[in-house]
């Protein structure tokens, strides 16, 4: 599927070339951190939504739901959540690009790119999935060719047909950092973006998911500093969660509340305040929007013991 199909679908939806691009922050959001996390109201009103938003204090937001075709709600979106200075950070896409079903890996890969042409119709900062598994069990899972020559070049070749379809204006193709595949290091991740060499490739971090050993885990700072130092520049977006390590009798680090942890958020804002535009931090895989709420306000108040605004 290509980007001239993709707007057929939408009746060639317009690039909305005079809007400030994806990269640019909002008088809402300069030199000050943007963070959002899902929201629970039951509405498909764009407008609604991005209230939402702000009425919890968030100034950063999870594409709402939409189809390429949906051209007006597609323009309605962007429209609404600019008006409440609230920037979409991201588009998930959430398929196994490596799926060993050609059948399926058609399917995925074709998913995946109406989603990064919705990010760029939007102006959301990134699209977001991972490179994706050999793992025939779980599309997530581990398995050995992850992180082979075969998965990396994979890999590389899925990202340059994504961008090579949508050849996004606005919006930047990611992929998630994981610990069992591509891209698992900040130095891996480098790798990647000068392999693909395509100006629309960039970075999603997402520091839990690098921690994959007990020296990453107590020394998530390091790891932290390393990857902003690295990839500073390219990074679009990022997840925040926390990670606990359940004593077993091997390794296991478990998701939690931020602040429930040991990742060192002193280290990830100052990370994120270093960045020349500012990029959002997102909340995720939290149950209830009061489990949201403490990990909004425990990242607001280390924010606020180290005087950084809040967009």
């Amino acid at each position: 599927m290509n980007r001239r199909n993709l707007l057929k679908l939408g009746s060639s939806l317009p690039i909305a070339s005079t809007l400030a691009p994806a990269s640019a922050p909002t008088s809402a959001s300069v030199g000050a951190l943007l963070i959002g996390a899902p929201i629970f109201l039951k509405s498909d009103d764009p407008a609604a939504l991005a209230r939402e938003h702000r009425r919890v204090g968030y100034s950063a937001a999870y594409c709402p739901a939409v189809r390429i075709g949906e051209k007006e709600k597609l323009r309605a979106i962007e429209a609404a959540f600019a008006k409440e200075n609230v920037v979409i950070a991201e588009v998930g896409a959430w398929k196994n690009l490596l799926d060993v079903d050609p059948v399926k890996r058609k399917e995925n890969f074709d998913y995946v790119v109406e989603r990064m042409a919705i990010a760029d119709e939007v102006g959301a900062r990134c699209c977001v999935d991972i490179a994706g598994s050999y793992n025939e069990k779980s599309w997530f899972g581990p398995h050995p060719k992850n992180l082979s020559k075969e998965g990396f070049d994979a890999t590389v070749e899925n990202c340059r047909r994504i961008l090579d379809a949508v050849k996004p204006k606005r919006s930047f193709f990611t992929l998630e950092v994981m610990g069992w595949t591509y891209p698992d290091t900040p130095d891996n991740y480098l790798r990647l973006v000068k392999a693909i060499d395509r100006k629309g490739f960039a970075v999603h971090l997402d520091v839990c998911n690098a921690i994959n050993s007990p020296e990453k885990f107590y020394q998530s700072g390091a790891l932290i500093d390393e990857c902003f130092r690295k990839l500073g520049p390219y990074i679009k977006s990022c997840h925040a969660k926390d990670l606990e390590w359940v004593v077993e009798l091997n390794v296991h680090f478990l998701e939690v509340i931020p602040g429930k942890g040991e990742v060192d958020y002193r280290a990830y804002l100052r990370g994120l305040r270093g960045l020349k535009t500012p990029v959002p931090l997102m909340l995720e895989h939290l149950k209830t929007a009061e489990e949201y709420k403490q990990g909004f306000d425990y990242i607001s108040k280390i924010a606020g013991e180290m005087k950084y605004p809040l967009a």
